[in-house]
């Protein structure tokens, strides 16, 4: 390098990712690590104070085509250090084309850029070469730690890919972030580049279990207890078993925030939610498994010693929040599962049975250094923080889960329960044993207000027409309508016009209860928090408020829709 060659740097920091940009000139030499004081030369001095780019109203910057010696100008990505300053020139721009007007809006165009494609975790630079001189234009975010080599882990990868006999991946290394162990891009990733590919081979499932063990776990355990079960024995293995440089990678227990490890005073924290008793539920299932498998672990006390019952939840917990489903089942993937989640992305896991491996595709280009996100799944926060341990500020994928229930003193509650049986589902089942009674309903955010687009489940509004029945007749006159029809109850409006309003008002007074008792414990969060709360706790309290605020979302959004349906029937 030209020791001649001097830069002038300048920081933009965005604590808001909002248009207002920081100006902080310095002169800096790349060689000697040094800096000065000095404002650039030719630039004028308010450059240095912060100012709001504005495409209305830009300041009359002098025209840099009036510098001499500058043919030139390149823009530079700055890779990070462990990069060896290694430069990317991703654009030209002859210089008789560029005024300061334009390069101030290049600056602002190239911030929306950075922040548009989710790397403001990342410090970049936005470098101008004018031969001998440069313009070196530093971008980097507060919100968020800056990603880091991962050196723990460092070896984790080559020994993966010895394991499998072929190369696992060529594209990302273990890092750490703002979101903890991350996958980050070691080079340029384009939309469309394969940039995982674990064989089945190197996937462990339900089938690592020792023939002797497998022989003695009954039937009726599910997959999650039988993989959490070879978690258990591979740990108690040590450094004897041929997993344990994955193994010893997992989340330790006190790491996870899974809500089956809050205590009762943080479980109040969601308790209007169904996730409160949906983890209440949870814990019961796998107090039921490690029931049903403890004589398995006393039969091979000698071999791998104690398993309690913590132990055990905490497996059940590493098994829900890092397996797949796939054609073999349950099946935790090595090194795909340090991807973090982007509930926007369009990458996914995929499992290819001819190529007998599982795969990623990039949705989107990423830079080296660059944090490397995936979609677990379309999954509201409920689903996040009961499997996985964490909440996202605003999830798209949102929804809430109501009970509508038969008042006990309704003189015909023996009646539309029967009638409510003989045409709905049954009980359905999830993956970890849970059911759901036929009178819970989940609810998404509706997109209109005005009575149009896409309303309430048609089943929930159902049950409201059979819940405003006051006669053994008009339970009858439903009965004859659905089978007339397509054979499903109460799904049309009812003719008498004042029933159909009265169905909807009583849907109407059961979100309002519900969103009267969100805002009561949203406030109640907010009045007792204090900067001196543990960091456990201060995580949980965020969890919370980020469930309760979506599920208020839903229920507004909701109240309005029945608002305005009844209002039109009016």
């Amino acid at each position: 390098m030209d020791t001649s060659e001097s830069e002038v740097e300048f920081n933009f920091i965005n604590e808001s990712f909002h248009s207002e940009i920081e100006f902080d000139p310095c002169l800096y030499n790349k060689d000697n690590q040094s800096s000065s004081s000095s404002v650039c030369e030719g630039l004028p001095e308010q450059s240095s104070q912060e100012t709001i780019l504005s495409c209305d109203h830009l300041p009359q910057y002098q025209d840099l085509s009036t510098f001499e010696q500058m043919d030139e100008i390149f823009f530079h990505l700055d890779p990070f250090e462990y990069y060896n300053g290694n430069e990317i020139i991703f654009e030209q721009i002859p210089l008789e084309e560029f005024t300061m007007e334009g390069f101030v809006m290049l600056i602002a165009k190239s911030a929306e850029w950075k922040v548009c494609n989710a790397i403001s975790s990342l410090r970049w630079s936005l470098r101008i070469v004018f031969n001998n001189h440069r313009l070196h234009l530093n971008f980097y975010s507060l919100a968020f730690s800056k990603p880091q080599f991962s050196r723990n882990c460092h070896e984790f990868l080559p020994w993966l890919e010895r394991k499998a006999g072929s190369r696992i991946s060529s594209s990302l290394f273990i890092g750490t972030s703002s979101y903890g162990r991350s996958l980050l891009a070691s080079k340029i990733i384009q939309t469309g580049d394969c940039i995982l590919k674990v064989p089945y081979s190197l996937q462990i499932t339900a089938d690592n279990l020792l023939p002797e063990i497998r022989s003695l776990i009954a039937e009726k355990v599910g997959n999650i207890a039988k993989l959490a079960t070879v978690i258990l024995i591979q740990k108690k293995l040590g450094q004897g078993s041929e997993w344990y440089p994955y193994i010893s990678c997992l989340p330790q227990q006190g790491e996870l925030h899974n809500t089956i490890f809050w205590n009762d005073s943080e479980l109040e924290m969601i308790r209007p939610s169904s996730v409160y008793h949906g983890t209440i539920d949870y814990k019961s299932q796998i107090e039921k498994d490690f029931l049903a498998i403890k004589h398995v672990f006393e039969c091979f006390h000698q071999s791998f010693g104690d398993f309690t019952y913590k132990d055990f939840m905490h497996a059940c917990t590493l098994v829900g929040s890092r397996a797949w489903g796939g054609t073999k089942g349950l099946a935790l993937i090595p090194f795909a599962d340090f991807l973090n989640h982007d509930g926007v992305s369009e990458a996914i896991v995929m499992s290819d049975d001819d190529k007998q491996c599982s795969e990623i595709i990039a949705d989107r280009d990423y830079a080296p250094g660059e944090q490397v996100l995936i979609r677990y799944g379309k999954f509201s926060n409920a689903t996040l923080m009961l499997d996985f341990g964490f909440t996202i500020p605003y999830n798209i994928f949102d929804q809430v889960q109501v009970q509508f229930d038969i008042p006990k003193h309704d003189p015909l509650h023996d009646m539309k329960l029967a009638v409510l049986h003989r045409y709905t589902v049954p009980l359905h089942e999830d993956m970890k044993g849970l059911t759901y009674p036929v009178n819970s309903f989940r609810i998404k955010e509706v997109k209109s207000d005005r009575g149009k687009g896409k309303g309430l489940p048609q089943s929930l509004r159902a049950l409201a027409r059979v819940l405003s029945c006051t006669t053994s007749q008009e339970l009858d006159d439903l009965v004859v309508e659905a089978a007339q029809t397509d054979g499903r109850l109460a799904r049309r409006p009812l003719q008498d016009i004042s029933k159909e309003i009265q169905a909807h008002m009583m849907l109407l007074s059961l979100f309002i209860q519900l969103i009267e008792e969100r805002n009561a414990t949203i406030m109640s969060l907010d009045s007792s928090y204090s900067p001196s709360l543990c960091e456990k706790l201060s995580v949980r309290r965020l969890m919370a408020q980020d469930l309760l605020h979506g599920e208020l979302r839903i229920l507004k959004s909701a109240s309005a829709w029945l608002e305005n349906y009844c209002l039109s029937l009016t």
